[in-house]
């Protein structure tokens, strides 16, 4: 994993765009030079022109989901999203070129040239993305416990790191109820440390599920430290690995000696301006569509337009949300809160379509003009389910240490979830957020919320 900007990312998401990148910048310079028929070129103008075009289809690719970390999408899911983004690629080529002042190739031989391209590097990445990782690239990781968190070690290394080869599981020893499988279990009969330089460990990840009574050989693990191994605790890894905090690995004294959750008055100030400049452009561009939807809303089911609720905010602070009325005007007739359902049977039709495109979620641009609201952080729970919340799942207040977002790290990570179970999942992205929240990967949950919308996936 790469850290950059206070976000981890798969260094393998990180080679792709790079090599995507230069692929389509060298590619279509080679072609443009080609095709012209060794006439002079303007170098300038097709460099700007390459980059530029290079730069757009990243971001094409990016919100198609290309570069996510996780690789449990099927080849003839990835086949489609590569046939969208040929199809996307005819009218950015062509754009560029009414844009750019560019006279030195014919129009017909750029778009050909930049088709070309961009076909061979969807072509690479399609089959990058299922072709076995050489061993040369492999991360060799030795797993320190054989209980119910290795296994979950190993579950999130097979979902979202294909560069990952676990090697073995080190038995602790206190551990006398393995879950792992035997043949995966390695002897006791060397020092870990021994065990992790003969296996040519690149990386330990301690997973033990009991600590006490000298399971933790804080030696043998220093010695791998200072072998050139690195030595990871839970908490660490599945930060790292699946972009969450997990509660069964969480404690106290990781969350108040650690890095991050900073709350400086520097990055309260440009989450602030930037809040208010993005939410007042994307208002202007909205009015359109939230003037529609306002119609269908009133043809469909009458007024009122809007919904107004009481969700707990900054500090557990009180405020009113605003959103679209999606539901029927009946959704809570006893007036006792109830969890909506992903196929909630009190949706009206409309109702499903803004739901399923996010225009119902448009209206709180205003909160965040207000200040109550920020365009990305913990989406705002209610007064009643927060207390239930509280109660039952650890650390759940945490995430009342930021304002609530429109969007969030939950939303784009998680599918919709409306129990307590599924409270807890999301939990463990918020307290991501709060830990390692910057400009940086508020930019990056905005643009993985347009990819969720694109592609219908996520959470409401």
């Amino acid at each position: 994993m790469i850290r950059m900007f206070n976000h981890w990312f798969s260094w393998r998401s990180v080679a792709g765009a790079l090599f995507d990148f230069s692929f389509l910048v060298v590619s279509l310079f080679i072609l443009l030079t080609w095709v012209n028929s060794g006439l002079p070129i303007h170098v300038p103008q097709v460099l700007i022109f390459s980059a530029l075009f290079a730069s757009a289809m990243l971001a094409i690719n990016i919100l198609l989901g290309f570069y996510q970390r996780t690789t449990n999408t099927s080849f003839a899911n990835k086949r489609a999203r590569a046939m969208l983004s040929l199809y996307l690629a005819i009218p950015v080529a062509y754009g560029l070129y009414a844009l750019l002042p560019i006279t030195s190739v014919n129009r017909d031989l750029m778009q050909l040239s930049a088709m070309s391209a961009v076909f061979g590097m969807l072509v690479t990445r399609v089959s990058a993305a299922y072709s076995p990782t050489t061993k040369i690239l492999r991360r060799r990781i030795l797993v320190f416990g054989t209980g119910p968190q290795a296994v979950a070690v190993k579950h999130a290394l097979e979902h979202s790191d294909p560069s990952a080869e676990i090697i073995g599981f080190y038995p602790g020893a206190n551990e006398d109820t393995p879950q792992v499988a035997p043949r995966l279990i390695l002897t006791r009969d060397q020092p870990l440390s021994d065990t992790a330089r003969n296996l040519r460990a690149d990386e330990i990840v301690v997973a033990l599920s009991e600590r006490r009574g000298g399971s933790m050989p804080l030696r043998e693990l220093l010695d791998c430290k200072l072998q050139g191994i690195r030595v990871l605790d839970l908490a660490s890894h599945f930060e790292q690995t699946l972009g969450q905090i997990r509660l069964d690995s969480l404690y106290a004294g990781w969350l108040i000696f650690g890095d991050g959750f900073r709350q400086g008055f520097v990055r309260t100030l440009v989450k602030r301006v930037f809040d208010i400049v993005c939410a007042s452009l994307l208002i202007m561009l909205a009015l359109p569509v939230m003037l529609a939807a306002a119609i269908l809303i009133v043809v469909e089911d009458g007024f009122p337009l809007l919904y107004r609720q009481e969700r707990v905010g900054l500090g557990g602070r009180l405020f009113n949300v605003i959103k679209f009325r999606s539901m029927r005007r009946d959704a809570e007739k006893d007036g006792k809160p109830i969890w909506a359902q992903a196929k909630d049977n009190r949706v009206t039709r409309v109702g499903q379509v803004i739901r399923k495109l996010r225009i119902d979620e448009l209206p709180q641009l205003f909160s965040v003009l207000k200040g109550d609201m920020s365009l990305v952080g913990p989406r705002p729970e209610r007064p009643f389910f927060v207390d239930q919340l509280t109660k039952e799942i650890p650390f759940y207040a945490v995430r009342h240490s930021v304002k609530p977002g429109v969007t969030g790290w939950a939303q784009v990570r998680y599918h919709y979830g409306s129990t307590v179970e599924d409270s807890a999942e999301k939990l463990q992205y918020d307290l991501y957020y709060v830990k390692n929240h910057s400009l940086f990967l508020d930019i990056v949950i905005l643009f993985e919320t347009v990819g969720v919308v694109l592609t219908g996936k996520g959470a409401h």
